[in-house]
């Protein structure tokens, strides 16, 4: 692996030098963009929409439009605006997992302990072991500031990065039901439903059953075989009919887990 971050965690007056590696990779099928006339590769271009030509990527520069005018921004302005959080991933709290909405988690990252840092790294990852805590922290990575926790997993540190709060919308907009009636034998069987599917949490026994497929057409084509598309009509459940598919499923779960 390639680290995409060098720097130090700050816990207290203790530094612990870390590198941060990307946790997730790619699963999706490689697909290239294709002229259908042809099959020739299409490549995107950076074009000066004044004259029309391309502009190599040493020439191009980042700016913000302010009053009409931009103002261009080097390596340095990014870095002038926050020379510690671009170096220091420094812990604020200590914060209770449990009490983080999963909507706010993003992307997951492993923290490996710098040279010299590996007894101050160990240290902290016990601590919040037998505390149960995370430690919340700010951080810049790529120009921009990242809010996340650092928590226990296994034997290493993992960063957590979480989103703003400002950067959630508001479900106030969603046109919801609010004089929906329920009858007790409805939501007693539908409990009873998830009752009978309720089984320990494996996330190993799930697949990109999509890309699998997606390849086995991609293969069949190859050999000269036509796709065949399956028909499918979905059926909604109507208000009347509720207790009555509910039973049926039931009854379906219960003779597949008997087979």
């Amino acid at each position: 692996m390639r680290a995409i971050w060098s720097g130090a965690i700050g816990f207290g007056l203790v530094n612990i030098p870390v590198k941060m590696y990307s946790a997730t990779q790619d699963s999706h099928l490689d697909l290239d963009m294709l002229d259908s006339k042809g099959l020739a590769h299409i490549k995107y271009k950076r074009v000066n929409e004044e004259t029309g030509r391309e502009v190599p990527w040493e020439q191009i520069v980042k700016g913000y439009l302010y009053k009409d005018e931009y103002v261009v921004l080097e390596d340095e302005d990014f870095e002038a605006a926050a020379p510690k959080k671009s170096k220091i991933i420094e812990i604020a709290s200590f914060v209770e997992e449990n009490e983080i909405d999963d909507i706010y988690f993003e992307n997951p990252y492993f923290l490996e302990p710098g040279k010299g840092g590996e007894k101050a790294y160990e240290l902290l990852r016990q601590t919040l072991e037998k505390t149960g805590k995370a430690g919340l922290s700010s951080f810049v990575l790529r120009t921009s500031e990242h809010l996340a926790v650092i928590r226990p997993r296994e034997n290493y540190l993992l960063l957590q990065q979480l989103r703003f709060q400002e950067e959630l919308r508001s479900p106030k907009d969603l046109e919801l039901p609010t004089n929906v009636r329920l009858q007790k034998k409805e939501l007693d069987m539908a409990m009873a439903l998830v009752k009978e599917y309720t089984e320990k949490f494996d996330i190993s026994a799930y697949k990109d059953e999509y890309n699998a497929e997606l390849l086995k057409i991609i293969k069949a084509k190859a050999s000269g075989k036509k796709t065949v598309v399956k028909k499918l009509r979905v059926v909604h459940t109507k208000s009347d009919e509720l207790f009555d598919q509910l039973k049926a499923s039931l009854n379906k779960g219960s003779k597949k887990r008997a087979s």
